[in-house]
């Protein structure tokens, strides 16, 4: 006879896989008006965020803050550059490295989505509460912070983060 296991608490990674599911419901449709992946998405967010940074940003580095796998983030790299929302250059301080910025139409797609997305999450604060919507971001952060302590320095895990 097989012993069925028995959880006293609900399923959390699918919980949260199930409200970022939902909360890109709302973003993907503005994503896929301008040309764009989850994936391609998460790479233009972190360089806007570092479009201050001349020299650009190593792949390992975005690879990290995007939460993409290195096979995956180069096969996303390649289209973004086919596509001319990106640069990729050798490191200057090691050949071996790649670093990569948006380009000013990259830069131009960050900017109108920020709008997107920013109503959106405007949108969340009526609804939930501004309390709410920065007590969930607290929470999630100190959840992150107890499950991986040095939480800069982790790769992601499993090929499930690209989903």
């Amino acid at each position: 006879m097989t012993t069925i296991p028995s959880f006293v608490h609900r399923n959390l990674p699918r919980l949260l896989l199930e409200a970022r599911e939902a909360v890109m419901l709302h973003t993907r449709p503005a994503l896929r008006e301008h040309g764009l992946s989850d994936q391609q998405w998460r790479v233009l967010r972190v360089l806007g965020e570092h479009a201050d940074e001349q020299g650009g940003i190593e792949t390992g580095r975005v690879a990290r803050e995007a939460y993409l796998l290195g096979p995956s983030l180069t096969g996303v790299l390649a289209r973004m550059e086919r596509d001319g929302l990106i640069e990729r250059q050798r490191c200057p301080q090691d050949a071996r490295r790649s670093v990569v910025r948006a380009t000013a139409e990259g830069l131009a797609k960050v900017q109108a989505l920020s709008q997107t997305i920013e109503a959106h999450y405007v949108w969340m604060g009526q609804h939930l509460g501004k309390a709410s919507l920065t007590a969930l971001y607290d929470l999630l952060d100190k959840v992150i912070a107890l499950e991986i302590p040095d939480a800069e320095a982790t790769a992601p895990a499993s090929e499930n983060l690209e989903e």
